[in-house]
């Protein structure tokens, strides 16, 4: 299935320059999303995963379908102040500013595979600080899971070390 042909692309937003790659139009598309999800879990079942991973929101739309499909757990990553118990945190760069991305201090066991899911690679900033709240845990990063790519940002270097799959590429 050609999974862009679901992806509305929308000029100059959330500013003047972009191009951004809206995911909502494959969702509601239950056959698209379904191959979509589909493509991860077969990719996931080769690395054995014991969890799934996602940063808030998008991640979520990812990686819970997935983790149900594998009949394994999910955990959430997100914005610090979001989550109610014990949690571990890492700062991270954005393109103007920092911020700081939290996980459930218990949500992962050392020695656990785990598979990080995601919406976009990007510039890979949100990605290397997931990895590093699950690595600091005593996870092991099995795999890394992208609908899209933007391949000219370069995302991928910082993830260089890691088994990544990525559905579409722009």
């Amino acid at each position: 299935m050609d999974l862009k042909q679901y992806i509305t692309i929308v000029q100059d937003w959330p500013k003047p320059g972009i191009q951004f790659k809206d995911i909502t139009t494959l969702m509601d598309n239950g056959d698209a999303y379904r191959y979509a999800t589909d493509q991860i879990v077969e990719y996931a079942k080769e690395k054995h995963i014991d969890l799934v991973v996602g940063p808030e929101a998008r991640g979520f739309i990812i990686g819970c379908p997935v983790a149900y499909s594998l009949g394994v757990g999910f955990a959430p990553v997100r914005k610090e102040g979001k989550l109610p118990r014990e949690t571990i945190k890492v700062q991270y760069g954005l393109e103007y500013g920092k911020d700081v991305l939290t996980i459930h201090k218990d949500a992962i066991k050392p020695g656990q595979r785990v598979l990080i899911t995601d919406d976009l690679l990007a510039t890979g900033g949100t990605i290397e600080a997931t990895i590093k709240l699950v690595e600091e845990l005593g996870g092991i990063v099995a795999g890394i899971a992208f609908l899209i790519e933007l391949s000219y940002l370069d995302g991928r270097e910082k993830l260089e070390k890691y088994d990544i799959l990525t559905l579409m590429e722009y």
